[in-house]
């Protein structure tokens, strides 16, 4: 009798566990069901919300996450995307310190001081400036480009052909000095913008972007001897080396194309070996006669680098590069380097007997003999 009744016992027990443990066990599953319920409605609502943030994302800066309320309005009417290009007046209303501006050049939201919690507001309102205003709005954005280093990849810019529409717009939309495009193993680098707009005895009147490379393209000599005889113009490097760049199968040619431009400029073409160089550095010869020649292609001036002439012959040598490039005011390390490279190559400036000017890798200017062989760091337009 006793043992029936243990073993009854020990079945109740059994029993009395396996309902707890299923009790526990429901208890888990029902909680996680809420919790994943919770989550997926919060994940379900964030997409949504990030989808409609997204309409718009195209248009705004990446700060690394998403602003949670933007909202447009266009004459009254809340939109879910903003307005094509047009004669709006923009006011920007922002919460949690978070200031904005409306960039006419971009056509996008310039937002400062920008918090994660930030909520803005864009309101359009048609006919709100006139073309006049508009235009004096964007040569402003125009030259905050131009004298902002931004050194942003823009690659992407010239892949789908948008960098070239960019710049003949005259409005420079999303590029800045200093901004890059890696193609076919180079990178090229925006050294400025319209910088020789109207230059010319013909004007240049097609907006452009100033190209360099980072680095030299190759190294060659100025000249297969050691003479300066008929100039710059003359020189084997005018005639042949940067000619072939742009030809057919030359390295620039194959990265851009019909969208090289051609221009005007002064190149020295004729030598008076008797006159004294003007740079005091005492050698005999320079350049005493120009030409205006219709070129894709040329080495860099001494202005166009230092912002001054240092060893130049004479005003023969300048032309219409008499003015210093944008990136290199901004930054003057370019000069002579670009990454953890230093390098050397040649400018356009005769020096006189002694050969052409010459940027040094050590960061000084100086002069070097036309037969010695360095590097080719040749500028271009595009547009």
């Amino acid at each position: 009798m006793g043992g029936g009744l243990l073993e009854t016992n020990n079945q109740l027990e059994r029993f009395t566990g396996v309902q707890k443990n299923k009790k526990i066990i429901y208890s888990i599953v029902g909680i996680l069901l809420v919790i994943g319920s919770i989550t997926l409605y919060k994940t379900f609502a964030f997409y949504e919300e990030k989808k409609s943030f997204n309409l718009l994302k195209g248009r705004i800066p990446d700060f690394g996450y998403d602003i949670k309320m933007l909202s447009v309005v266009v004459d009254g009417e809340k939109k879910e995307a903003i307005p094509e290009r047009g004669l709006y007046k923009t006011q920007i209303d922002c919460t949690n310190s978070t200031t904005g501006k409306w960039d006419y050049n971009a056509w996008n939201l310039i937002l400062e001081n920008v918090s994660e919690q930030a909520k803005c507001n864009i309101t359009f309102t048609t006919n709100g400036i006139t073309e006049a205003e508009q235009k004096a709005l964007i040569e402003e954005g125009k030259t905050k480009r131009r004298n902002t280093y931004r050194g942003k990849d823009i690659t992407e810019y010239y892949t789908d052909g948008s960098l070239y529409e960019m710049i003949s717009s005259g409005r420079f939309d999303d590029i800045y000095i200093g901004d890059y495009i890696v193609a076919n193993d180079v990178t090229w680098l925006i050294a400025d913008l319209d910088n020789y707009l109207y230059t010319g005895d013909t004007p240049l009147t097609k907006h452009h972007a100033t190209i360099i490379p980072a680095l030299p393209l190759i190294n060659e000599k100025m000249n297969t001897t050691e003479t300066i005889e008929n100039g710059y113009a003359g020189s084997r490097m005018a005639t042949e080396t940067l000619s072939s760049l742009v030809g057919e199968e030359g390295i620039i040619k194959k990265v851009f194309g019909s969208h090289l431009l051609e221009y005007r400029t002064i190149l020295s073409n004729s030598i008076k070996y008797e006159s004294t160089n003007q740079s005091g550095g005492n050698w005999n010869g320079s350049a005493d006669e120009f030409g205006w020649y219709l070129r894709k292609v040329d080495l860099m001036s001494e202005i166009n680098v230092y912002g001054t002439t240092i060893w130049s012959s004479s005003g023969y040598d300048t032309g219409i590069d008499n003015r210093q490039y944008a990136i290199f005011q901004l930054k003057p390390e370019f000069i002579y380097s670009y990454g953890t490279s230093r390098f050397h190559y040649w400018l356009k400036d005769v020096i006189g007997k002694p050969g052409f000017a010459l940027v040094h890798d050590h960061g000084t200017s100086v002069s070097w003999g036309a037969s010695s062989t360095f590097g080719v760091r040749p500028r271009f337009l595009i547009g």
